[in-house]
């Protein structure tokens, strides 16, 4: 009965479109307008060092709050750090209702590979750095990102989180990759405000790959809503744009706007619980990604793209 009470009453919370709640029952719920940015696009070849346009990289960012974007998504292993640098210098001093959501549980090594840095210490030094580069003292959200086939057993990790969501330093906490055996062991441990999973039009559910797991939002997209937990989607454009699907083509022609912007409104119009956060260095393609949100795709368009 607790979950449909609390499904009715987070439905009524995001009936409008424009916006959606982050921890809606908490203390300290977050209205955030319902299209974001990643910045991991912001980096250089392999999402390692500097941009290769380090002007275009900054006014992406400052325009952010032209379009009014106030969720901008981010990690001090995009980089190392350069996303977190960029984003103080181009937005610091913070509009009081910008919301820097940040990653924890990998890093990088020197030839570019990805690997877990998910122990207790480890998530308190990423912590720290977070809030030393951006220069806050307080992360409004921070996503825990599961690496699959750690030797770190989940629980140790989260207990870890909680900790430090307890110190102060973390407001709100979230999931990134999880499955959903991941997702029900975090919220029986704790409230889990958001839930970042790989997901598109193109690719809804896990992806395994030579370079690593990456899960789907359609597996925990359920629980997120039974559980008022928006699901913020990762690689909806890169999947998408690479898999050529002559029904987006067609939607698009028929509303004279790019595949992308169709992938897009597609991500809109599927949850009022799915908060879009495309990332690009392209300040073009920036431009046309906001445009998305003026698209309204009808039910006739939903069903044929289904």
């Amino acid at each position: 009965m607790l979950f449909i009470l609390q499904s009715e009453r987070t439905m009524s919370d995001q009936k409008n479109t424009s916006e959606i709640i982050i921890a809606p029952l908490s203390a300290s719920p977050l209205k955030v307008n319902r299209f974001g940015y990643g910045t991991m696009r912001l980096t250089g070849e392999g999402i390692y060092g500097e941009p290769p346009n380090r002007k275009e990289a900054l006014e992406i960012l400052r325009k952010t709050r032209e379009k009014g974007i106030n969720f901008i998504d981010t990690a001090d292993y995009y980089g190392e750090d350069v996303t977190n640098r960029l984003i103080k210098e181009a937005l610091y001093p913070y509009q009081t209702d910008l919301i820097i959501c940040t990653k924890v549980g990998a890093t990088r090594k020197p030839d570019k590979s990805w690997i877990s840095f998910n122990r207790p210490e480890n998530l308190r030094t990423s912590i720290d750095n977070n809030l030393r580069t951006l220069k806050i003292e307080q992360v409004s959200l921070v996503h825990f990102r599961v690496m699959p086939h750690s030797d770190v057993p989940l629980k140790e990790s989260m207990d870890a989180m909680f900790q430090l969501q307890k110190e102060g330093k973390i407001l709100h906490l979230g999931m990134s990759n999880v499955s959903v055996d991941d997702l029900n062991i975090a919220i029986s441990m704790g409230n889990i405000a958001t839930v970042e999973n790989m997901y598109g039009h193109a690719q809804r559910t896990t992806l395994k790959t030579p370079h690593g797991e990456n899960r789907g939002g359609e597996e925990v997209l359920k629980i997120c809503i039974e559980n008022a937990i928006p699901l913020i989607p990762y690689f909806s454009l890169i999947n998408a744009l690479t898999k050529k699907d002559d029904r987006i083509s067609q939607v698009a022609k028929k509303y004279h706007k790019t595949e992308a912007q169709i992938n897009l409104a597609w991500l809109l119009k599927r949850s009022p619980f799915i908060l879009p956060i495309p990332g690009t260095s392209s300040l073009k393609h920036f431009e046309e990604n906001c445009e998305s949100v003026q698209i309204e795709l009808s039910e006739e368009d939903m069903n044929y793209l289904d």
